[in-house]
């Protein structure tokens, strides 16, 4: 009984974690809500990155009122990065990163925390190569033991874009192309008209304006069908470069205008007032020319102190997150190593409980094995009592059969000196008389006579012993 109701706490103790993290209502509705915001922000990310930081918000604030929503807190963040960094807000971009890596390792959200990965080397693109493949890297080897074709297609695209900035073009082509056979599978046109677009401008740089042309034509095209304007602006301005360069100026003012209509940047302005600085230059419209060059050069100045004013702040942003990265690092030390608490303690409670179990069980069967050995003692305390009482019968029956072999060899001896006695003189007469006729001393009549006489009586004497033999009930001859 003691051990029934040991076994039956420590059951309790298994299951009482397994309730506390597992099986806690979460309202449907408000966390598809959640859902819903994310997808939508993250959509709205290449041609509206406001309302990306928007919808990434508001998703963030009903995520936190659902209690242990930790993965919709953490993709609220994530969405959140994304916009700010489509917004060149790479401070905050980075705060929402980390935030959202906190909440993804506390989720045990290993997906998550790859994207978020992904996402930071994004930001360090430009700024940093080597963190920016160091972080990608360190997402690439999560999505590859999660076996998440979507993740290393992204991932994939976005080593190749360091790779272009570190001039290793043949690098690039080979991770752009691993990425646009992982896009086509999971049908993400987005990331594939992206990865044409990056196809594209590594041709153009090679010296291959045609094969360059036909990749950006298509990422053109695509972009148009999904409405992202940031991208068209940015493909117009590549695709004007290559007409330029070929002398079509016609076709190059076609995509500068169609690209200034979709630019939503004041950074994609500027880029266009020099494409268009180009483009005069090349049709020796030098008066037109040198007006954009003059326009050119008042943007430089103006960009160039908001720069330096933005690199200081970057720099100062850039101290205070690896503190603040350092500090997380410890939180996410800390929380898996209660996790493997936690995992080591319902282990130990898994095998104590089997353990029960199993004591439980050899107890049954001992118990099981002493009822039958029991039975078999009885059983055979009955077969010697029947054995007992056979040997007393079997007794009995050798002492009655010794007293009536005693009385037959008794009669057999009567009987044998009866016969030596009774049967003895009718033979001596018989032998006498056969002596006599020998000698002819006798009548041979009478002899015979005689003779029957004493075989009669020899067989009345025979007779009268088998009689007596027979008989029970006579004692004696």
């Amino acid at each position: 009984m003691k051990i029934i109701r040991l076994g039956s706490f420590l059951l309790f103790i298994l299951i009482s974690p397994l309730y506390v993290f597992g099986f806690q209502k979460v309202t449907s509705a408000d966390t598809s809500e959640v859902i819903r915001l994310n997808k939508e922000a993250y959509k709205a990310r290449l041609s509206e990155a406001t309302k990306t930081v928007a919808l990434g918000r508001k998703a963030l604030a009903l995520a936190k009122k659902i209690k242990n929503y930790d993965n919709g807190v953490g993709e609220s963040y994530r969405i959140i990065g994304i916009g700010l960094g489509y917004q060149d807000n790479q401070r905050e971009a980075i705060d929402n990163y980390l935030e959202a890596l906190t909440w993804f390792d506390k989720a045990n959200n290993k997906n998550g925390v790859a994207k978020v990965y992904n996402n930071i080397g994004n930001l360090y693109r430009d700024n940093d190569h080597n963190v920016a493949l160091q972080n990608y890297k360190q997402g690439l080897s999560i999505a590859l033991h999660l076996q998440d074709t979507a993740l290393l297609a992204s991932i994939n695209l976005n080593i190749g874009n360091v790779y272009v900035r570190k001039n290793q073009y043949p690098d690039a082509l080979a991770q752009f192309a691993i990425a646009r056979k992982m896009f086509s599978i999971v049908k993400d046109s987005a990331s594939l008209i992206s990865c044409l677009q990056n196809t594209g401008v590594v041709y153009n740089t090679i010296g291959k304006p045609d094969k360059a042309k036909e990749m950006l034509l298509m990422a053109n095209k695509g972009a148009k069908q999904l409405e992202m304007s940031a991208t068209i602006a940015s493909i117009d301005m590549t695709l004007a470069d290559i007409y330029i360069a070929q002398n079509q100026f016609d076709n190059a003012e076609k995509y500068i205008n169609e690209g200034l209509s979709y630019s939503q940047n004041k950074r994609t302005d500027y880029d266009y007032k020099y494409t268009r600085y180009q483009l005069e230059y090349k049709r020796k419209n030098y008066g037109k020319a040198l007006e954009y060059l003059s326009d050119i050069y008042k943007l430089d100045s103006i960009d160039y102190h908001e720069y330096v004013s933005n690199q200081l702040k970057l720099l100062k942003a850039s101290h205070a997150n690896e503190k603040t990265l350092k500090d997380q690092q410890v939180v996410i030390a800390k929380n898996r190593n209660n996790q493997l608490i936690l995992t080591g303690a319902v282990i130990s409670s898994v095998l104590l409980t089997g353990l029960i179990i199993l004591l439980i069980l050899n107890v049954k069967r001992k118990a099981q094995t002493n009822k039958r050995l029991t039975e078999l003692n009885e059983e055979v305390s009955r077969q010697k009592d029947n054995l007992d009482r056979i040997n007393h019968h079997l007794e009995e029956i050798i002492d009655e059969r010794t007293k009536d072999l005693q009385i037959k060899n008794r009669k057999l001896s009567d009987y044998s000196s009866y016969l030596s006695h009774q049967i003895r003189g009718p033979i001596a007469t018989l032998k006498g008389l056969m002596n006599l006729e020998k000698e002819g001393l006798v009548d041979e009549k009478e002899c015979i006579s005689m003779m029957n006489k004493c075989v009669s009586e020899i067989d009345d004497k025979i007779i009268d012993m088998s009689d007596m033999l027979h008989d029970p009930d006579r004692a004696g001859f």
